[in-house]
């Protein structure tokens, strides 16, 4: 990749703010990168309304993007759409860049604006189309322990929120999966040691 990238974007899901990144922020500066938080409201705004203020964040140096959940599909649906944009690697936590089930199931019920909130269409078709020439990593959890379940069906195996097939688009560069739940995989130490093995050389660590 030339030069390295040293600076990364932090996203963050459905009902969170930046400050959930923070933890992760603070593994990834230990390592010598220089992480950014990006806030955005995820319910009462649609993801997709931030758009515009991402994209003139990743046009500025060349960045990393490090993306929990619904900042996964914000990212690369919007670098899937501006080629070129950030100019390094993405890694995702429990991105459902295949859609979310349970943000489908919940559409069916009364209370949908209040569990998935205006961003329910970003979650429903997800990103599964990833942006050509974009070195993408998937962090996926098998924790079965959530909310998620209480408000849709999860297929297979999961992290309480998101299957593990739903973080499976063609076109990964790498998938590896930790011992976490969706919320946990923000203070997991082996989530934050992949995604920074991941930003560094392109791949994750495997057993061998």
């Amino acid at each position: 990749m030339g030069t390295p990238v040293r600076r990364v974007v932090l996203l963050h899901g459905l009902w969170m703010r930046s400050f959930s990144m923070r933890w992760l922020g603070a593994r990834l500066k230990a390592a010598g990168f220089q992480p950014e938080l990006f806030d955005y409201p995820s319910v009462t705004r649609s993801a997709a309304d931030a758009r515009p203020r991402l994209e003139a964040c990743l046009a500025g140096s060349p960045c990393h993007v490090l993306a929990h959940s619904l900042g996964g599909v914000l990212a690369l649906g919007l670098m899937r759409d501006r080629p070129g944009l950030g100019g390094g690697r993405v890694v995702c936590l429990g991105s459902p860049l295949c859609g979310s089930g349970v943000a489908r199931d919940a559409g069916t019920r009364p209370l949908r604006r209040f569990t998935v909130g205006e961003s329910a269409a970003v979650l429903d078709v997800g990103c599964p189309e990833l942006p050509v020439g974009v070195e993408v990593g998937m962090v996926a959890g098998d924790r079965p322990l959530g909310l998620g379940q209480l408000f849709g069906r999860v297929e297979g195996p999961h992290d309480g929120t998101v299957s593990l097939a739903e973080t499976r688009p063609p076109g990964l560069q790498d998938h590896v999966i930790v011992h976490a739940s969706h919320s946990s995989l923000l203070l997991s130490h082996d989530a934050a040691r992949q995604a920074v093995h991941f930003l560094e050389e392109g791949r994750f660590l495997h057993a061998a």
